[in-house]
């Protein structure tokens, strides 16, 4: 019997439903008692997990901790977090749980050292950014972290605040343009692969129609690390995460 799934929810609601999602998708499934039990607590009163990395806001650590014990009481074996910033607060709580938290930016170092990454770039919000989540991930795996430059650091910020998080699926051709360039920078500066390090990038970036081999979504090898904790195993046409 697979062990049942917590997903950390409401980081948004719309990366939340995609990582539940992909791990229905990519498990190698042939009916319903086959696929995985899942709980979700999909609590949208977490606080803004930029606004408290950057020192301008109350921690999300309260709300992520009340979170991870109503998974826990629900009956969930180990906990996955749908939104890449809220990673920042685990070593805050998951000492005080009892069941484990698969974490994303972690799976995702492990992955790039075992294909063979030296040099990655990260898209990621300013609070992951600041915090140095991935980069110190990365960095324990040997792996060298190049960053957008300030420019174009605001429009990242911007494609996910003014678009994705609201709803808006019309996004103008400029971003497309500016997302393609930035794409380009990266890949001068040695960036063998772009980690999509916000949930709602592989969202925006669907949106645009941009597609590369070069992209790692996070939330596909998340999902991916998940199925085979919870015993169960990958579809063998699920995405690779790159």
């Amino acid at each position: 019997m697979p062990k049942t799934i917590g997903i950390m929810g409401g980081m948004g609601p719309a990366a939340t439903v995609d990582l539940m999602s992909r791990i229905i998708s990519m498990t190698d499934a042939s009916s319903d008692q086959e696929h995985i039990p899942m709980i979700v607590d999909n609590d949208t009163r977490i606080p803004d997990r930029t606004e408290a990395i950057l020192g301008r806001g109350e921690s999300c650590a309260p709300e992520m901790l009340a979170s991870a014990k109503r998974l826990e009481a629900a009956g969930a074996d180990f906990i996955v977090i749908a939104c890449h910033a809220a990673h920042c607060f685990v070593d805050e709580i998951k000492d005080k749980i009892g069941i484990p938290i698969l974490e994303m930016p972690e799976e995702t170092a492990k992955l790039l050292k075992l294909n063979g990454v030296d040099k990655a770039a990260v898209l990621a919000t300013d609070g992951t950014v600041r915090s140095g989540l991935f980069g110190h991930a990365l960095e324990r795996m040997g792996i060298l972290t190049v960053y957008p430059n300030e420019e174009q650091q605001k429009m990242v910020m911007s494609l996910v605040y003014d678009y994705v998080k609201k709803g808006v699926v019309d996004i103008p051709d400029s971003f497309r343009e500016g997302m393609q360039n930035l794409v380009g920078d990266l890949g001068k500066q040695g960036a063998e692969v772009l980690i999509l390090a916000s949930t709602e990038f592989p969202i925006a970036f669907s949106l645009m129609g941009l597609r590369s081999d070069a992209f790692v979504d996070p939330t596909i090898i998340l999902a991916k690390a998940a199925i085979r904790m919870a015993g169960a195993s990958v579809r063998e046409s699920a995405d690779s995460g790159r």
